[in-house]
């Protein structure tokens, strides 16, 4: 029995991840679940699961938690605590599914622990890239991709990298691939949320609508797969029908296809290398509209543009940039900004901030407050 720890248990793959779980009950163990304040939700799933630990960062759900929970399961509360249930000795395999800065920590101390991480969390290594793939290395770690574009890739190169050229994510282009840069002005948040293939969270949802969402998946690609810029290439396909391509120099192309199911690639981290039933339909191409194919629109996306940009610049600017997004979004979301403003929040923010080479996680955090500060008042002076 394989004991898993769930970080993020109440978000969109955390939920996904239980539903492979309950297709499996003989081969899955829920050691942990963690979430932030939806103690209420999280009760329902202590009741399931019956975890040995549940975790809520936050001090007063925790409380709420601990006053309506029957049976023995452990609750802690603080940040602090997901290190402690994603480095413990009985946990087997950590699904890092924590949005944003917040997991990145968490994700760190399972790479110290020598634990298999299903990394869904791409900010460990936006900010941290390098702290966190040697800590991976030094400490033996298994790291399994479970964004689908990156998943793909992973299974493409299941047969070796001989003769690799680059690699290709494909991008839905969410909601407004095909609106015009003039009518982007007036995108209301629900508008933004509402994205034609995926069922997102809804800050992951806006940073897929302005594409900030591949770009950090292209620093992510950067990292797991040890590939420069110039050899990651983005395409808009609209169905997500492919999830990502190889490209070798004998002018072989291999990519991944399936349903847009988050189930599949959390299935295929859970049981690498074998396969196991996710509970995703077969993909039957024929039944499926045509399959399109554009170049990314780098004036309309500017938020593509800028994560390249942060990627070639290296060091503190991919900390830096995510961290002006994180708050860049969260102001649209309440209304303080538009949603062209995100991507003008992020550059002035890059410009504004120091570039610095971070060595350590304490430097990394430091960057990503100072940032986030700068872009704070970056929004005051503009909105």
């Amino acid at each position: 029995m394989i004991n898993i720890t769930l970080l993020g248990a109440t978000g969109s793959i955390g939920k996904s991840t239980l539903s492979v779980v309950d297709l499996h009950p003989d081969m899955f163990n829920i050691f942990a679940l963690s979430a932030h304040t939806s103690w209420q939700e999280m009760l329902k799933l202590c009741q399931t699961y019956q975890p040995t630990f549940a975790v809520m960062t936050d001090a007063h759900a925790a409380e709420k938690l601990s006053n309506k929970i029957q049976g023995d399961t452990v609750v802690l509360a603080g940040a602090q605590a997901l290190n402690t249930i994603a480095s413990h000795e009985q946990t087997d395999y950590v699904m890092a599914a924590i949005v944003g800065a917040a997991g990145m920590d968490s994700s760190l101390a399972a790479a110290q622990a020598g634990k298999r991480i299903m990394l869904a969390n791409k900010e460990s290594l936006v900010l941290a890239g390098d702290i966190f793939m040697q800590a991976v290395k030094d400490n033996q770690a298994e790291l399994i991709p479970v964004d689908s574009e990156h998943s793909a890739i992973f299974q493409c190169l299941q047969g070796g990298r001989s003769g690799l050229s680059k690699i290709q994510l494909t991008a839905s282009g969410g909601p407004f691939l095909h609106a015009p840069l003039a009518e982007l002005g007036t995108i209301t948040p629900e508008q933004a949320c509402a994205h034609p293939n995926w069922s997102m969270g809804r800050k992951i949802s806006v940073d897929s609508a302005t594409m900030m969402n591949k770009g950090l998946e292209v620093i992510e690609a950067h990292y797991l797969f040890n590939l420069p810029a110039d050899c990651i290439d983005v395409v808009v396909h609209p169905q997500s029908i492919i999830h990502s391509s190889v490209y070798f120099e004998d002018g072989s192309t291999l990519s991944q296809l399936g349903n847009p199911d988050m189930r599949t690639v959390i299935s295929y981290a859970m049981s690498y290398p074998d396969r196991i039933s996710s509970g995703v339909s077969s993909l039957d191409l024929t039944q499926n509209s045509p399959l399109e194919f554009y170049a990314p629109d780098f004036d309309k996306f500017a938020c593509l543009r800028l994560a390249f940009e942060a990627l070639k610049k290296g060091g503190s600017a991919m900390g830096t940039m995510n961290a002006a997004n994180e708050i860049a979004v969260s102001s649209f979301l309440n209304g303080q900004i538009k949603f062209v403003d995100i991507a003008i929040i992020i550059e002035k923010t890059l410009e504004l901030a120091k570039h610095t080479h971070l060595n350590t996680l304490d430097a990394v955090i430091i960057n990503d407050q100072d940032a986030r500060a700068i872009a704070k008042e970056v929004i005051q002076a503009y909105a």
